[in-house]
């Protein structure tokens, strides 16, 4: 538990997340608003939301969103820190910018800002300084009072986002068939992105921020777990086939693993995703299970790390940190960006290409 700073200087907490649909009625408004501006026909959002439709239109994002925020305010109340919780979207109900005049309208004016992402890079970091800057900007359009945002950091170093992990990789290993756990293979797997993207060098000239992060975290959580043979992939992959992604694909190596080296059984890190997202359900729990069993391989996936109270403990302890300005629990030696103020890059040339 990081014990510096009493938070008294902040008077909200605002979870700032991605958003999904909740009905059959809302997938292709919420995908509209996803690929705003790439000018993609209703005809083709149908046929993406597929995926959405297989579960009767809900993503688990948001639900187990609140999920979260009932923790965060369980441990807010015990640890006697008055900061309410509120919960704002990028894409779909409720809005960031709806939750941000709320929050003006009940005098908030200094808020620190959990993004659901524990990772750098562009759509899992700079995306969401670009949202504040958006929900600012919105403020000062309906003439409401102007409201002080500031991002805490990344955590996936921190001792308790890895400690989580591997307790629910160590939980997966244990559903493991006992006849196929020689023949076992632990996969880390996040949401793929162009290589064009993870080129973008970060703060202090770092190039590949987000693959490397996501790298650490896998070697520190599967140290912790006593792994010492791994797997790092990716998942989700869309758009032009032409364009080279982060590989390889976690279904392709599923397969290859099987036909190649007599594997049986693979445990499943979504480490790349703090909750369960439709990318979770539908790319590993449906088209990775569909793929592996017709390999006869069994999968077993580990549980999202976000959920837990130890979880909701460390959001608390980087908020503290924030307010400090200090950085102080982290592992390994990958960089972690620190907090940032109003949408604004973490530091100077973080990101630059995304500003071009």
């Amino acid at each position: 538990m990081t014990d510096l700073h009493p938070l008294t200087d902040y008077d909200a907490l605002l979870v700032l997340s991605f958003g999904g649909p909740e009905g059959n009625d809302e997938v292709v408004p919420f995908l509209e608003n996803v690929t705003r501006g790439r000018g993609i026909p209703r005809e083709r959002l149908e046929e993406v939301g597929e995926h959405y439709f297989n579960f009767d239109g809900i993503s688990p994002i948001n639900a187990q969103n609140r999920e979260l925020i009932a923790n965060l305010e369980d441990v807010l109340a015990r640890r006697e820190i008055n900061l309410p919780v509120y919960f704002g979207n990028r894409n779909w109900h409720p809005f960031g910018e709806d939750t941000a005049e709320q929050i003006a309208r009940d005098g908030h004016r200094k808020v620190l800002v959990l993004a659901t992402s524990a990772w750098g890079g562009y759509s899992a970091c700079r995306q969401y300084n670009e949202d504040i800057k958006r929900i600012r900007e919105h403020l000062a359009e309906q003439n409401l009072p102007e409201v002080h945002f500031t991002k805490i950091r990344q955590f996936f170093s921190h001792p308790a986002f890895i400690s989580e992990t591997a307790a629910a990789i160590t939980e997966a290993y244990a559903n493991i068939p006992a006849e196929r756990r020689e023949h076992t293979r632990m996969l880390f797997t996040a949401h793929s992105v162009p290589n064009r993207h993870d080129d973008v060098g970060g703060a202090d000239g770092d190039k590949n921020l987000y693959s490397r992060q996501v790298a650490e975290a896998a070697r520190l959580a599967a140290a912790e777990a006593g792994i010492a043979d791994y797997d790092l992939v990716w998942q989700s992959r869309s758009g032009d086939p032409r364009v080279p992604w982060l590989e390889p694909d976690i279904v392709d190596h599923t397969e290859y693993l099987a036909e190649n080296q007599g594997i049986k059984a693979v445990v499943v890190c979504a480490i790349g995703f703090i909750t369960d997202h439709m990318e979770v359900m539908w790319d590993l729990d449906t088209e990775l299970v569909e793929a592996a069993q017709d390999k006869d391989v069994h999968v077993e996936r580990a549980r999202t790390a976000g959920l837990t109270q130890q979880f909701a403990e460390m959001v608390v302890d980087i908020a503290a940190e924030s307010a400090a300005g200090e950085i102080v629990e982290k592992l390994g030696k990958v960089t972690v960006q620190g907090n940032t103020d109003n949408g604004a890059p973490c530091a100077p040339g973080c990101c630059d290409i995304w500003s071009k």
